[in-house]
């Protein structure tokens, strides 16, 4: 379980205000010639004309009448004095300058209305052009359940000084909105990340997951192009780690991580779970602690809780890692989303999520009805079949036995049967197999080889294996996607063997749902998703404004004002460890003194 410490105490007040001044375009404050000046309940109004004679001013107006009068100063007098004459004057209660208010920054973007996290109104979010489209649950939502961010914008918007790595499937870093903000790694790095998987400087995305999460922590802002970030600038870091499928390693993730840190990542995004304790990756976040970078991680999408099912990396106990669960537009907990008392941190918008997309995709679909070769060393082998599920809908399966029906037939011992397929993929950037199995093979070493070949023919005669599939769904249909980039050619030949030894039999496998996503590279697409992923970068682009916003505040620092400053919901009591939603707006405000920190006496 993880314990943090919450300090009750929030100072507000000077420090509060210097700091906002810092962070801010210079502007004057308030008129330099002009005040407020609030006589005494009991000042007649020809006394009132006195006072302002003797001081010499004009009057503009009376505001009401309680003794508020709008005063011109004389050209080129300094209000500090007047000010200080007034408050002599035995007439005057108070005397204040003419403050001037600015309407909170709202950027120019066009897809900004569709932003609800940031700005929540009540809109309907509508598709953003990409893939998918918005969920109708809470579409509208409830107006001003959001982050405060057009608030706390008009305090900063630049996060430049604050490099934030993305290790995830990379980050399409041509796009029109992410271009102007992605780190500069230099003539070894011209990439602007590393990928991982391929050991190369280029980490561009083939998937379209980490660029969403990239558009949602620094699209740029303001630039009239598509949405914007919570930061309108920031230092885009992109790491990797993940192929095409959004399937990573511990390897991977745990190069990715040691990678941006050791490059200068003060941030890490990490929109990314599994259920098994992975002590590699928990020591790579406690390096990446040594070294003051905080790492923000998704809870999960499991509609479970991690006090007792755990996700990692949600789960570690290391003091620099933020957990992240998923809000609806009602600011309800999203029903997908993990929670947990002891180990999930905070909420943010994760729901109807418009951002930056890495391309156009085209599906490939197939029936499952024909078209297939087959082949078999006995009677048994793969066919063309039906089933019905739970919600009474009918699918076609390729299947093994031909007949199969989860009931009495099963499939043969002793046999190796196949059935593949040749599809064109060429001309795309990325290729994508799915599909769905149930599956209920022997525990007797029998198993299902999923494999892709780039020159046709029997897929399985090069040893081009993608996966191993064993063991039982009962009854349930699994799906699953597999990065088969390396297979985009006119003759890419997609292939399912069943092998069985002579030992034992059950009812076979069943294939559904079978499509092959052809992705285009572009620069100008978006996208709406929905998962604790889109949750999480809302936290990575809050951390990165505090950074910009408080330069001297320690990882720990960032955290507690984070957590501390976020908003109470009574719908994530006990769900979550402060019981709170993030607020911008609340975090900037939250100011105590720096840890680490000491003066000097004099």
């Amino acid at each position: 379980m993880i314990h943090r410490h919450l300090t009750s105490a929030v100072f507000f007040g000077l420090a509060f205000f210097s700091a906002m001044a810092q962070s801010r375009p210079k502007m004057p404050r308030y008129r330099a010639d002009e005040l407020l000046v609030k006589f005494r309940s009991n000042t007649s109004r020809s006394l009132r004309l006195e006072s302002l004679a003797d001081h010499g001013h004009l009057k503009l107006k009376d505001l009401d009448h309680q003794g508020l009068t709008h005063v011109k100063l004389n050209p080129g007098e300094n209000l500090s004095d007047a000010m200080a004459a007034y408050r002599a004057d035995p007439t005057v209660e108070s005397v204040q300058p003419n403050y001037i208010y600015h309407a909170s920054q709202v950027p120019n973007d066009p897809l900004f209305s569709q932003q609800w996290g940031f700005s929540n109104t009540g809109q309907t979010i509508l598709s953003a052009g990409g893939p998918d489209e918005p969920d109708d649950v809470h579409n509208p939502g409830l107006a001003r359940s959001d982050m405060g961010l057009t608030a706390a914008w008009d305090h900063i918007t630049d996060c430049s000084s604050v490099i934030v790595a993305v290790v995830d499937t990379g980050i399409n870093y041509n796009h029109q909105d992410l271009a102007a903000n992605m780190w500069d790694g230099g003539t070894s790095f011209p990439h602007h990340g590393y990928d991982v998987l391929d050991s190369t400087n280029d980490p561009m995305d083939l998937n379209g997951h980490g660029s969403h999460v990239a558009g949602t922590i620094g699209a740029v802002g303001n630039n009239q192009l598509g949405g914007t970030g919570i930061c309108w600038k920031v230092k885009l870091m992109a790491v990797r780690a993940l192929d095409a499928s959004g399937a990573g390693t511990s390897v991977t993730v745990f190069e990715g991580i040691n990678w941006a840190v050791a490059h200068g990542a003060k941030v890490i995004n990490l929109s990314l779970g599994e259920p098994s304790y992975d002590s590699s990756l928990d020591g790579a976040i406690a390096n990446a602690a040594a070294q003051g970078t905080i790492v923000v991680a998704a809870a999960g999408n499991d509609g479970t809780n991690n006090d007792s099912s755990p996700t990692y990396p949600c789960n570690f106990s290391e003091p620099n890692l933020i957990c992240v669960a998923a809000l609806d537009q009602s600011y309800a907990l999203a029903s997908f989303s993990n929670y947990g008392a002891g180990t999930v941190h905070i909420a943010a918008p994760g729901v109807n999520i418009a951002s930056t997309w890495n391309g156009a995709k085209t599906s490939v679909t197939d029936n499952l009805n024909s078209g297939w070769t087959f082949s078999s060393s006995t009677a048994s082998h793969w066919g063309y079949s039906t089933a019905t599920f739970g919600n009474n809908t009918s699918y076609n399966l390729l299947s093994d036995p031909a007949n199969y029906d989860r009931s009495a037939h099963t499939y043969a011992n002793s046999t190796t049967d196949k059935a593949y397929r040749a599809f064109n993929l060429s001309g795309f950037d990325a290729a994508l197999l799915n599909f769905a199995f149930i599956l209920d093979l022997a525990d007797s070493g029998d198993a299902v080889n999923v494999a892709a070949k780039s020159s046709g023919g029997d897929p399985f005669a090069n040893n081009s294996v993608l996966d191993t599939l064993s063991g039982s769904t009962d009854g349930y249909g699994n799906f699953t996607s597999y990065d088969i980039t390396s297979c985009r050619t006119t003759t890419c030949t997609v292939g399912f063997e069943l092998s069985s030894n002579s030992s034992g039999n059950s009812y076979g496998v069943g294939v559904l749902l079978f499509s092959i996503d052809k992705v285009l590279l572009n620069a100008t697409t978006y996208n709406i998703l929905e998962g604790t992923s889109m949750a999480t970068p809302h936290i990575t682009g809050l951390v990165a404004m505090m950074m910009a916003f408080n330069p001297s505040y320690r990882y720990q620092d960032i955290i507690n004002a984070i957590e501390n400053g976020g908003t109470g919901l009574a719908a994530l009591a006990g769900k979550t460890t402060t019981g709170k939603a993030a607020n911008a707006m609340g975090a900037l405000a939250y100011i105590n003194e720096p840890t680490g920190v000491s003066a000097a006496k004099h």
